[in-house]
């Protein structure tokens, strides 16, 4: 089977234009409409292309909305042809240097769009955080909760502009952020790029159905998430199915509070979260261990606090079912 799997995927790469794909899918994730761009080729080729490279398990796609981002197998034997062939395209080869050239005017457009996007929601985040602690302060509370682990895979629920990945990219393996909104999607894939994470990844998909093989993940993330959804607890039960056994789940969220106007200025449809509430909803999805951590800054003039944050971390069994690979789209590569 090995065997066949080598062949299949050898055959696949073995063409030029796919080749020039492979090339170009090496540094970020892309469209079909992006590599048509890249290379000056019809879509119905291209897919064609791209088709083969799936099937072969060199290439995954990636669906998102009315569109699908292709990137590489993250394991396999897809994978270790993928970097032996990246390893010896020259990128100096004339057709080569054409692909990278409209490949930058592509990255430069892609963060463009997410630099405006991110100026025109800019000054209500700004507001946001004139509430609460720093969010400096946040993140080193995220980082120490599991600094005693070995993270391989890590999930970011929620990624939003991808902030979560970026702290934790040296730290782990494999990074996976998800979210519905494909604007926020655009954003975080920008940001990824400009900052060379390759070893993390964003893709569509919601907080209830997260599309990940059941103990595929050491640590999962939902940082200020729990106040959008209808229904936080099922998220939280989805989230511990992907943990492996003695993996880590680390929530942050407001503590329940009396900020009305976060419903109508900022649309979060809870007021927070008392500590009884949010460690029955972890122990019912069968996680131990939870405990929980506040976070609460004053105001200017030192006397009364605003919102507190409040940091939850618990712990998948150690006999709970443990799978590879990550996501159920890559089993078959």
């Amino acid at each position: 089977m090995l065997m066949e799997s080598l062949i299949e995927a050898l055959r696949a790469a073995s063409e030029p234009t796919r080749l020039r794909i492979l090339a170009a899918l090496a540094s970020c994730e892309l469209t079909v409409g992006e590599l048509c761009r890249v290379l000056g080729q019809s879509q119905p080729r291209v897919s064609r292309h791209l088709g083969l490279l799936c099937d072969a398990g060199v290439l995954r796609r990636n669906p998102q909305g009315s569109s699908a981002y292709f990137r590489p197998a993250r394991s396999g034997t897809g994978r270790e042809v993928f970097e032996a062939v990246i390893g010896l395209i020259d990128d100096e080869d004339e057709i080569r240097q054409g692909d990278l050239r409209r490949l930058g005017e592509i990255r430069a457009e892609r963060a463009r769009d997410a630099a405006e996007y991110f100026e025109s929601i800019a000054n209500d985040w700004s507001s946001m955080r004139d509430l609460h602690v720093s969010d400096s302060e946040v993140e080193l509370a995220m980082l120490d909760a599991v600094a005693d682990l070995d993270v391989h895979d890590l999930l970011d629920v929620g990624t939003g502009t991808g902030r979560v990945l970026e702290i934790f990219a040296d730290r782990i393996e494999h990074g996976v952020g998800v979210d519905l909104s494909n604007k926020m999607l655009n954003l975080a894939r920008s940001r990824l790029d400009q900052l060379g994470l390759a070893n993390c990844a964003v893709r569509q998909a919601n907080a209830y159905d997260l599309g990940l093989h059941t103990g595929s993940i050491d640590v999962a993330v939902l940082h200020h998430v729990l106040h959008f959804l209808d229904d936080p607890r099922s998220s939280i039960i989805e989230v511990a199915r992907t943990l492996r056994p003695n993996g880590r789940v680390v929530i942050v969220d407001f503590a329940s509070h009396d900020f009305d106007t976060m419903r109508t200025d900022y649309a979060h449809r809870w007021l927070g979260f008392s500590d009884s509430e949010v460690d029955d909803w972890c122990q019912e999805a069968g996680l131990i261990d939870v405990a929980h951590t506040h976070l609460t800054p004053r105001d200017r003039d030192g006397e009364e606090p605003l919102l507190t944050v409040t940091m939850w971390v618990a712990t998948q069994r150690s006999n709970a079912p443990a799978i590879y690979p990550i996501e159920r789209s890559e089993a078959a590569s």
